[in-house]
């Protein structure tokens, strides 16, 4: 609509007035009702001026292709009957194109984690017919269809995620095994760092169903197939797992062969290297290796509470008695969520303990003593340290592998500086934690790796040298001047870009996650998806159906 300069023109002479009802004339004021609004709301205007209602068009009708009155016919009468001929509103982008339709439909089943049969749901295709579409070729009318189109866009998110990876140097994975519906399932998620902006980013490439037992050879060759598949594993700097024997075994065999220096040597003097045909071939333990293997560092880290929870979880009226005594409800431990267990003591700590021994009696089981419950409060002060540095190891979009050591270094420091203010009880406690820490961890505090990863990430960089600099300076200032510009910039992780070396080891040291929360979060999802309803699902659709809302980026860009 063009713009209104004419403040002192009349409402009767004003083009546009056919889109407004004259109500009611009052001296020199004029109340009008818009009939492109809903409902029965007024406006106000001067006999001989427009502006407000101008106002109004633009402001709430502005996507609208407005048609002015033709100046031929004089002022039309507001009271009068509709004019014969009805106006036609024209919106913009009215109709869509099948292929856009479609893609918005499968975007909608997907990322809902609807039944696929929805698009034969009599209701749903009723909102499709509503929707003007380019073309003759209706919407789907069945799900074998609606299938046949999703399996094209799950090949080609397949083929973006493949040509994504052929673009990087370096990535990560984490894998694990989820059980449900009395079905089990290998899950590989995929990170890395993008290059351009040093962002991180992430993918799921499988979710594949496991039958039989999870022996360390059938982990071993199934995650092998799924990195060959896409092109992975010359990439992969580390697999994050958490401690199952199972996995720990799998690696352990099937470790990368560490290279002989001097056997290298000798064969390229000798020039022919002669292998035994018959024993290659006749040997199936050891013809492919797994990448180097990270331990998840969050899964390393009481029975009247037991009895509690297992109380206030399965009874109502149990539930009620917490409720009406304490004003919240508890907090049941969960597998899938590692700091649960401290949540949920904590909890009942926080409980004063004569409203905690109230609460047991009416439930009519033993609370806590006093000392028993000084002993909660004092347990869950020293553990608070480790649940903040679980929540830090647990990220994925800001958190590098080099946060591990800073973040292990400073876990150990506060959790001793707590010791001064614990009873004789739990005195003992921190130095326990702390020696389990060093015990457990000890691969990654005398890991150069974890260090090089340290450095190179801005924020750590300057602690890190001042803890690590007497055993590990030589090797790390061999890049001379460039790294010594790196130690005095900024902490932002931009200034790697002005340091292409240093930007090289933080790709590569830097692309693993220090835990394997990431799969985790891949199976929470996967429980959305293959409900007790859709337990039909076969192992392959559930598969691609997890996959495809995971990866959503990489859905919506293919067309």
């Amino acid at each position: 609509m063009a713009s209104e300069k004419h403040p002192t023109l009349t409402f009767e002479g004003w083009r546009y007035s056919h889109y407004f009802k004259l109500v009611e004339t009052k001296g020199r004021n004029v109340s009008v009702r818009c009939t492109l609004c809903p409902g029965e709301k007024l406006l106000s205007t001067a006999v001989n001026s427009i502006a407000n209602l101008t106002k109004h068009l633009k402001g709430k009708h502005a996507n609208m292709k407005l048609v002015a009155k033709d100046p031929r016919r004089g002022n039309d009468d507001m009271s009068s009957p509709t004019p014969n001929k009805q106006l036609k509103l024209h919106f913009q982008h009215q109709e869509v194109t099948k292929q856009e339709l479609d893609k918005l439909v499968a975007s909608f089943i997907v990322d809902e984690m609807l039944p696929i049969n929805t698009v034969e749901s009599p209701t749903f295709r009723k909102i499709l017919s509503k929707i003007p579409i380019t073309g003759d070729r209706p919407p789907w009318s069945d799900r074998r269809t609606f299938t046949g189109y999703l399996d094209e866009r799950y090949l080609k998110m397949e083929i973006e995620l493949k040509k994504t990876f052929e673009s990087l140097q370096y990535v990560s994975t984490t894998a694990d095994i989820w059980s449900s519906h009395n079905r089990s399932f290998l899950g590989i998620t995929v990170h890395w760092t993008n290059p351009r902006n040093l962002n991180r980013e992430k993918a799921a490439i499988a979710c594949k169903r496991i039958k039989g037992r999870h022996t360390y050879d059938v982990i071993g060759f199934e995650m092998e197939q799924i990195h060959s598949a896409f092109g992975l594993s010359h990439r992969i700097t580390a697999t994050v797992t958490d401690n199952g024997s199972n996995f720990v075994k799998a690696f352990k065999m099937y470790a990368p062969p560490e290279p002989d220096e001097e056997e290298d040597e000798e064969q390229v003097e000798q020039g022919v290297v002669f292998t035994d045909v018959e024993e290659l071939l006749g040997t199936t333990e050891g013809q492919f290796s797994l990448p180097p293997h990270f331990r998840c560092a969050s899964h390393t880290a009481t029975a009247k509470c037991a009895a509690l929870w297992t109380k206030a979880s399965r009874s109502t009226v149990a539930s009620e008695i917490v409720d009406e005594i304490c004003g919240k409800k508890m907090i049941v431990p969960t597998s899938t969520r590692w700091n649960s267990f401290h949540d949920a003591l904590s909890r009942i700590s926080d409980i004063p303990a004569q409203d905690l021994n109230t609460l047991c009696t009416r439930l009519d089981i033993r609370g806590p003593t006093e000392r028993e419950h000084l002993f909660l409060k004092e347990y869950c002060s020293v553990l608070k340290p480790m649940t903040v540095a679980l929540d830090i190891l647990q990220g994925e979009e800001n958190c590098y592998y080099g946060s591990l050591l800073p973040t292990l270094e400073t876990l150990m420091s506060r959790t001793l500086a707590l010791q001064n203010r614990l009873s004789r009880m739990t005195a003992d406690l921190p130095g326990v934690i702390v020696q389990a820490i060093k015990t457990r961890f000890a691969p990654v505090l005398e890991s150069r790796e974890a260090l090089l990863a340290a450095l190179t990430l801005p924020k750590f960089k300057v602690r890190e040298l001042a803890t690590h600099s007497s055993a590990n300076e030589k090797d790390f200032f061999s890049f001379d001047s460039e790294v010594l510009e790196y130690m005095r910039s900024g902490s932002e992780l931009e200034v790697l870009n002005r340091f292409p070396r240093v930007k090289a080891v933080f790709m590569k040291y830097n692309t693993a996650t220090p835990s394997s929360a990431p799969v985790e979060r891949l199976f929470s999802l996967g429980g959305l998806v293959l409900t007790p309803r859709r337990n039909r699902l076969s192992d392959k659709r559930f598969e691609r159906l997890l996959l495809m809302r995971y990866n959503h980026p990489f859905c919506a860009d293919v067309e």
